[in-house]
C-alpha cells in the first residue's frame, strides 16, 4: 500500500494535511472510519466506506477522490463538477446525501485548512455538506468557520425515522401503540405456526455476502419492487447493494434475516449494525405472502436479534408514512452548499 502524502505547508503552525487514497481507506478500521465513529452524526452508517464507496463505484464513478487526514479527522469528499458553480467538493455518494463528509473531532478546522491550501494554489471551489446532524456542533462551526470566504445555502432537509432499541424486543413494544401491538404480535406468531423459520446470518467475508445477496436478490425479484422494476434489483442498486454488503460483511457489521418456508426463502431483512446503532437498507417479500404481513413480521425478528446482542438505536432511513408507526423521533439531515465569495 502506497504511504499517505503530506501536501501543503498548513497554516503557519507547522501542521499539514495528508492526502490519501479510496484504497487505502476501504477497510473497516481504516482512519476514514475510525474518524466517522468519533463523534455523532445523523445517519453513522451512511457516513462509513461501506455505503459512501459502494455509492461511489455504482453511480458516481467520474467523480475524482480527495480524501485528506489530520489530528485524527477526515474529508471524504471527491471532485465533481456542476454547470452552476463549476467545480466542487461533494461526498462520495452525492444522491441521497444521507452521509456527512466531515468526520471526527477538529474535521471544520481541517477542512478550513484545506481551503486555504486550495485558495493560495489557485482553486476556490464549492463545497456540498450533506448528513450534518441540526443539533450538532459540526453544522455551526462550519457555517461560523467558512463565513469569511463561502456563502452558505441550505438545501432542503431529509427527515431520517429513528427508534429507539433500549429494553430490547419488549421494550420497543412497549413504546408502541396497543392498536400496533394487537397488529404486529399476531402476525408474528402466525407466522411460526404456518411454519415460517428465521434464519439469522452475519457473513463475515466476500464470498459469503455473496451467497447471501443472491438469495436476497432471487426474493427481491418475486416481490412488488422487483416485479414492477423499481427495487433493489434494478439498475444501478444491483451493484450498490452488493458492493456494500460485501464490504459490511468483512468487517463484520452485516446484518441479515431470512423468513424460510417449506425449504423455500420467502422473505429477507438487511442492514448493517455499527457501534450499537442499526441502520435498516432493504426488506422484501415474495408477493404471494403479501397477505400475511411478512414485512412486520420481519422487522420484529430483526430488533428481537438486535437487542440481544445489545443494540441501542434503529435507524429506519427516510422518512416514508409506515415507518412513523416504527419510530419515535425524526433526525432531520441538513446539507449545505458553500459558495466562494
Amino acid at each position: 500500500m502506497a504511504a499517505a502524502a503530506q501536501r501543503g505547508d498548513g497554516d503557519g503552525d507547522g501542521r499539514r494535511t495528508t492526502a490519501t487514497t479510496a484504497a487505502e481507506q476501504d477497510a473497516p478500521d481504516s482512519a476514514w472510519n475510525r474518524a466517522a465513529m468519533a463523534v455523532a452524526h445523523g445517519d453513522p452508517l451512511c457516513c462509513r466506506t461501506e455505503w459512501q464507496l459502494s455509492a461511489w463505484e455504482t453511480m458516481h464513478r467520474d467523480f475524482v477522490p480527495e480524501i485528506t487526514l489530520g489530528d485524527g479527522a477526515a474529508l471524504a469528499f471527491a471532485w465533481a463538477r456542476s454547470d452552476r458553480v463549476g467545480r466542487m467538493l461533494v461526498p462520495f455518494e452525492a444522491s441521497w446525501l444521507f452521509g456527512c463528509p466531515l468526520l471526527g473531532p477538529g474535521a471544520v478546522d481541517l477542512l478550513a485548512r484545506r481551503l486555504d491550501e486550495l485558495r493560495r494554489a489557485g482553486v476556490r471551489p464549492a463545497v456540498l455538506v450533506a448528513g450534518l446532524d441540526p443539533d450538532g456542533a459540526t453544522l455551526r462551526e462550519l457555517i461560523a468557520a467558512t463565513a469569511a470566504s463561502h456563502e452558505a445555502f441550505a438545501d432542503e432537509p431529509r427527515p431520517q425515522c429513528v427508534a429507539s432499541l433500549a429494553g430490547g424486543l419488549d421494550g420497543f413494544l412497549a413504546r408502541r401503540s396497543a392498536s400496533f401491538r394487537r397488529r404486529v404480535r399476531p402476525a408474528w406468531r402466525r407466522a411460526r405456526e404456518f411454519g415460517v423459520a428465521f434464519e439469522r446470518r452475519c457473513p463475515t467475508d466476500a464470498p459469503a455476502a455473496r451467497d447471501v445477496y443472491a438469495r436476497m436478490c432471487a426474493v427481491e425479484a418475486r416481490s412488488w419492487k422487483g416485479i414492477g422494476d423499481c427495487g433493489m434489483t434494478s439498475g444501478a442498486s444491483l451493484p450498490f447493494y452488493g458492493r456494500m454488503l460485501e464490504r459490511l460483511a468483512v468487517g463484520g457489521l452485516a446484518r441479515v434475516i431470512f423468513a424460510v418456508h417449506d425449504g423455500r426463502d420467502v422473505g429477507f431483512i438487511f442492514g448493517g449494525c455499527v457501534d450499537g446503532v442499526y441502520r435498516g437498507q432493504q426488506c422484501s417479500y415474495d408477493e404471494t405472502w403479501a397477505a400475511r404481513s411478512l414485512g412486520n413480521v420481519l422487522q420484529l425478528e430483526q430488533i428481537a436479534w438486535l437487542g440481544e446482542g445489545g443494540a441501542r438505536r434503529y435507524d429506519l432511513g427516510p422518512r416514508m408514512p409506515y415507518k412513523l408507526r416504527w419510530s419515535e423521533r425524526q433526525i432531520e439531515l441538513q446539507t449545505r452548499v458553500l459558495a466562494p465569495r
